[in-house]
């Protein structure tokens, strides 16, 4: 969306009674996509040069960075002309932001949506020039990626410290580090799937099982056992989907896509879910959990490459529940999301105010933060 400022100090903004309403910044987290197809390879560049994805030497990095990046340009080339030369994840953040506006008129603070993606423009040192000319008088950040990743959220806010310094940018910041098992997020993705079950189940014959494959993006093994909740917090989300569905022996389980690395990953593969539903004879329901827009990986990952796969395999149907995009049931979840976390009393909070992770994990950031106060007493 547009992230020039409007004119006028903040003192001009009031409420009906007069008043004046404090103006809330709402930084929107994403990962960003190329906008045009000369964009691509700048794209995986940011990608592969941040060391959050290449966990390498540094001084390996920008090298290999940009080897890999070279490498993948084609094929990811390929993908975007599959969606007409470019991502829709802009203009459906966009999209986002402008329907959770709509949700906060009218609340006791003046809100607006900006955007910071993470790889692709706008990225956080334009986000922060606008909020900064904007004249917030608060920054609520709010990733839209539902489980805490250091390679997602973690990334993303250590980008926006930096721009946000660079920027002059010193007021009041409330954090919202994860919300994967928020109830009305997990109520709106449950409605969801269960309408696109409902629809698949119809289709087929009553003789033909339905599985749900609950797919989330990938990670590396090595990262998770380093302390990442990633995983964790994936399982979290498809349990808490799982019970408001309320299906009597819904037949289901949690896999990963996206591999990109010879290394080991986390499983099971979507893929290899995909080989065992062709040897049950079973149909599938694929579910893009850890995502909340449409985008390559699901609109090229999954409709078209893990589709054909499917049918290769002879899998009995293939179906796809919809990322949530604006869906207004997940807008009203945000809603929910951000009045809390403004109203939580924390600078950093998860959905539900202190730290959800078991403390196994030591790259939560509750946990790093904890850290810091140590090391600093």
């Amino acid at each position: 969306m547009d992230q020039t400022a409007p004119a006028g100090p903040p003192s001009e903004i009031l409420d009906r009674a007069g008043a004046t309403r404090p103006r809330v910044a709402i930084v929107l987290f994403n990962l960003g996509g190329p906008d045009r197809m000369e964009s691509v390879r700048p794209f995986l560049e940011n990608l592969f040069l941040d060391p959050a994805i290449l966990r390498v030497p540094g001084f390996v990095r920008p090298w290999l960075g940009r080897f890999i990046a070279r490498r993948r340009t084609r094929a990811a080339s390929e993908n975007y002309a599959i969606l007409g030369g470019k991502s829709p994840l802009l203009e459906l953040t966009e999209e986002q932001a402008r329907a959770l506006e709509a949700a906060l008129a009218g609340e006791a603070a003046e809100y607006r949506c900006f955007i910071a993606m993470r790889y692709w423009h706008p990225m956080s040192e334009e986000c922060a020039r606008a909020v900064a000319a904007w004249g917030a008088e608060e920054v609520l950040l709010l990733p839209l990626y539902p489980q805490y990743s250091t390679t997602t959220t973690g990334s993303s806010l250590a980008a926006w410290a930096a721009a946000a310094r660079q920027a002059g940018l010193a007021v009041p910041t409330t954090t919202l580090c994860c919300w994967h098992s928020d109830p009305a997020f997990a109520a709106a993705t449950a409605a969801m799937v269960r309408r696109a079950h409902d629809e698949a189940r119809a289709t087929l014959p009553a003789a033909v099982p339905l599985r749900i494959l609950f797919s989330a993006h990938g990670l590396p093994e090595s990262i998770v056992k380093a302390g990442d909740p990633y995983q964790w917090q994936v399982e979290r989300s498809v349990a808490a989907v799982v019970e408001r569905l309320g299906i009597e022996g819904l037949d289901h389980v949690v896999c990963y896509q996206s591999r990109v690395t010879p290394q080991k990953w986390i499983g099971p593969s979507t893929e290899e879910e995909l080989e065992r539903a062709a040897h049950d004879k079973a149909a599938v329901l694929v579910c893009p959990i850890a995502f909340v827009s449409e985008h390559s990986e699901t609109l090229v990952e999954l409709d078209v490459e893990y589709r054909e796969e499917a049918e290769r395999l002879g899998v009995p149907g293939y179906f796809r529940v919809p990322a949530q995009n604006s869906d207004p049931d997940f807008i009203r979840a945000l809603r929910g999301l951000v009045l809390a976390a403004q109203g939580g009393g924390r600078a950093l909070c998860s959905f539900a105010g202190g730290r959800q992770c078991p403390k196994s994990f030591g790259d939560c950031p509750h946990a790093r933060a904890k850290a810091r106060v140590q090391e600093m007493a």
